[in-house]
Parts: structure tokens; C-alpha cells; sequence
């Protein structure tokens, strides 16, 4: 059941993060392709507004036919083979066209144009560099002619022997102009991008699984204490009942076989039935209250009053039974402490700790409490003498039906919920209540209060 909680928790998270990972990455991706987009469009109207220029014409060199023989390759490499034609401007690395034209292309910018008739036949082709006229034809297949409007540029882009090439198509009167520029390195931005994209996801989504794995046992790990708390506290309650109605069962049966006997001789089959209701009764009602209180923490309503007298209000009217137990009863209570909470609750827990401390404290033992400002808060001290209790169970003898000896605890009566009671009011007024003890001397139960 838990491998399914903590599998269904993983799958969970991972898609969760996976979409907002996506999410993410596409987010970047759109913005950076616009971005590259728009500078692309920047520098393609800026090289076809330089052959548009008259002052082009006559700086430009051109490529008419067969070239220097570069082949029918790439800009790219063409641009490599044929640096030694470019001007000495455009090697210098400056923003300006040949003859220092303020409209010139980019220098880093390979670029050429071709001019066509109506009939999208070549009639002109400028370039930097010397190609063939293979090239130039491949070139204006690639273009979408039937998108071309009358008026309108129209641009595009298309992949040439692993060379990626942008254009822009402008009519004219008698045919069209298109130029091109090499934009090989702005889709390697795009491509490295998306490669970037999937291998920092996998890796973030494998460092997630691990982290979510992780923290998934963590989570579950509180889940799993508890479910396991209630199968034991389940299978506790049921044996602290099943005890009682098997005494009243057995007591019943016994007057049933004895029915013309008179009440008074069966008197003590039916003090036994009563005396089992009552501990049936006792449990219910601690089992009840216990849940109550766990339902009641936002309503209960809590205000000052004086710690002093409340200890003090328990303790008085115990002092006979403690006396009759022959058990000494010492206690120091400084004068009017107070402390926020709710005063009922806290009348219980001093009465739970000092009830204790009288059934476990031994023949002749005694019993010592204290009352006391520490700091900002007060604690109450209740100690007695006995055979104290071992280091392995003070953590646990809050728990419910806890005990760390049940033939013990069956003889002082009781089910183990008077300490859980206690730590359950204590937790509620943000306590702290704990247990210190030598084995052989006696316990001590510490209440700390602001």
C-alpha cells in the first residue's frame, strides 16, 4: 500500500514538473526564435535596401557565369574560398558597404542577390564572391514563388547543400529582386538550443526522481508511523475490551446456571460485572475525550488563570487518600503563577500525574511536588519514590496503552491512556511535558508552561 503511495506521489511530481519544465523551455524557445527571427529580418532588409541603391551599381563586383570555379557549394565555404576578393573595407570588420556606404550589408553577413524577370527567369546576380551559376539556380528554385505578392516583400527561408539561407523577395516593375543571406549560425543557435533544452531536462528530470524519491519515503514515513499507531492502538483497544466482556460473559453465565438462587448469595458474580462495566466505562469515556480533544483544539477557549491554585485545588483533597495508602506527601507551591490556557484541562493533567505517582511510588514511598517560575515559564514537578522506570520507555509511556509492565498495570487498574490524556492537553497548550527517572529510586514527570 505504501509503495503504491509513494510510486503515485513520484508520478505525480514528475509530471507535474515535466509540464512545467516543458512549459518553460517552450516559453524560452518562442522568445529566443522571435528574437533571432526579428534580427534576421533586421539584417536581410538592411542588405536588400544596399542593393537597392544606386550607389550599389557601381561598387558591387558581380558574378556573371562561371566564377572562379568555387562550385555549386555553400555560401559558407564559398564566402571561405573566395575572401581574397572582398573589399578591404568589409575585411575590417566594420558595419559599412563598400566605399564606406552607410547601407552596406553586415561585413560578417554573406550575402548575394539575383534579379529576375516576370517570368522568374535570372537577368542579374551580384555577390561578394565569385559562384556559379548552378548555384544561383538552385538558389531561386528554393524560393516560394507562389507566395510572392505584386507589392509586398515576402520572405522565407531555405536549407542548400547544409547551409541555411534566408531571403526576401521585392517586386518590381519588370520582375523581382531577391537577396539572400547566410543565417547558418542563427539556426545553430536554435538547434544548440533545443539540444541544450533536452539534455539539461533529462538530466533535471533524473536529479528530480532521485530528489522526489527521496523526499517521497520522507513524506511517507509520518503516514506509515501513524497507520501503524492505529493498527496497534485498534488491536490494544479491542484486548483492553475484550477482557472485561469476557469477565462479564463468564459471571453471567454464572448466575444463569444458578437462577433459583436468591441475588444476595450471587452478590458477588454481579459486583464483579459492575466492577468490569466500570473499567469498560472508564475507557470509553478516556477514548472518547481523547477524540474530542483532538476535534476541539481550534474551539477550546483558553485565558489566564492562576497555576497555583489549580495545583493546589488537586492536591488538597487527594492528601487523605495518599495518607490512608500510608504514602508521605510532600509539596512546595510558589504563590500566584500564572499561565494561558485552559484551566479544566490542566486540573486533569496535575490530577493524572499525581495519581500516578501515588500508585507507582511502592509501600511507605512518597510523593513530592513542586511549583515553580523558570524563565518565562512555570514547571510542575511531581516525583515519587519506586522502582522508576527503564531508559528504553520513556519515550514511549505517552503513547496510548503503552505500558511497560502490563501484569504491573493491571493490578494498579488502569489502561494505559492517562499519560497519552496528558501529553495530548499538554501538546494542545504548546507544553512540553516529559519524564526523568533512575531505576530503583523513582520517576519524576515535568510540565513546562508559559
Amino acid at each position: 500500500m505504501f509503495n503504491k503511495l509513494r510510486n503515485r506521489f513520484l508520478i505525480v511530481n514528475l509530471v507535474s514538473i515535466s509540464i512545467m519544465m516543458l512549459v518553460a523551455f517552450a516559453t524560452i524557445y518562442t522568445i529566443t526564435y522571435q528574437n533571432v527571427q526579428r534580427e534576421t529580418n533586421m539584417e536581410l532588409y538592411k542588405v536588400s535596401d544596399f542593393y537597392h541603391s544606386p550607389y550599389n551599381s557601381s561598387k558591387m563586383p558581380r558574378g556573371e557565369g562561371g566564377g572562379m570555379g568555387t562550385g555549386s557549394g555553400s555560401g559558407a565555404s564559398t564566402g571561405a574560398s573566395g575572401s581574397d576578393s572582398l573589399p578591404s573595407n568589409a575585411m575590417s570588420g566594420n558595419n559599412e558597404g563598400p566605399g564606406g556606404d552607410p547601407n552596406a550589408p553586415p561585413a560578417r553577413s554573406i550575402s548575394f542577390m539575383i534579379k529576375t524577370d516576370d517570368q522568374w527567369k535570372i537577368t542579374d546576380t551580384q555577390s561578394r564572391f565569385d559562384m556559379e551559376d548552378t548555384f544561383y539556380t538552385e538558389a531561386l528554385q528554393k524560393v516560394d514563388q507562389n507566395k510572392v505578392g505584386n507589392s509586398e516583400r515576402q520572405t522565407g527561408q531555405f536549407a542548400l547543400d547544409g547551409t541555411d539561407w534566408a531571403y526576401v523577395v521585392d517586386p518590381s516593375g519588370d520582375g523581382h529582386m531577391i537577396v539572400f543571406i547566410d543565417v547558418t549560425a542563427q539556426q545553430g543557435i536554435l538547434t544548440n538550443l533545443i539540444y541544450t533544452f533536452a539534455v539539461v531536462g533529462l538530466i533535471m528530470l533524473i536529479g528530480i526522481y532521485f530528489l522526489s524519491r527521496y523526499f517521497a519515503n520522507r513524506s511517507i514515513a509520518p503516514v506509515r508511523e501513524a497507520f501503524e499507531k492505529q493498527k496497534q492502538f485498534i488491536g490494544d483497544a479491542s484486548h483492553e475490551l475484550k477482557t472485561p466482556l469476557a469477565i462479564i460473559n463468564t459471571n453471567a453465565d454464572v448466575l444463569l446456571a444458578n437462577q433459583e438462587d436468591t441475588i444476595a448469595n450471587q452478590a458477588k458474580w454481579l459486583h464483579y460485572i459492575k466492577s468490569e462495566t466500570e473499567r469498560m466505562t472508564g475507557l470509553t469515556n478516556d477514548l472518547l475525550y481523547l477524540t474530542q480533544m483532538d476535534d476541539s483544539r481550534s474551539t477550546m477557549i483558553h485565558a489566564k488563570f492562576n497555576m497555583s491554585d489549580a495545583v493546589e485545588s488537586i492536591i488538597l483533597p487527594m492528601e487523605a487518600v495518599i495518607f490512608e495508602k500510608n504514602i508521605s506527601l510532600d509539596y512546595n507551591i510558589e504563590p500566584n503563577l500564572t499561565v494561558h490556557g485552559n484551566i479544566e484541562q490542566i486540573k486533569q493533567v496535575i490530577l493524572i500525574l499525581l495519581d500516578n505517582a501515588v500508585k507507582y511510588s511502592g509501600p511507605r514511598g512518597s510523593v513530592n511536588v513542586t511549583l515553580q517560575k523558570q524563565n518565562n515559564d512555570v514547571m510542575l514537578a511531581v516525583s515519587n519514590t519506586g522502582e522508576g522506570i527503564a531508559p528504553e520507555h520513556l519515550d514511549r509511556i505517552f503513547d496510548r496503552f503503552y505500558r511497560t509492565d502490563s501484569s504491573r498495570a493491571r493490578t494498579h487498574g488502569g489502561h494505559g491512556l492517562g499519560l497519552a490524556i496528558a501529553r495530548s492537553i499538554v501538546d494542545q497548550h504548546k507544553g512540553e511535558l516529559y519524564a526523568r527517572s533512575v531505576v530503583g529510586e523513582g520517576a519524576t514527570f515535568y510540565v513546562r508552561l508559559s
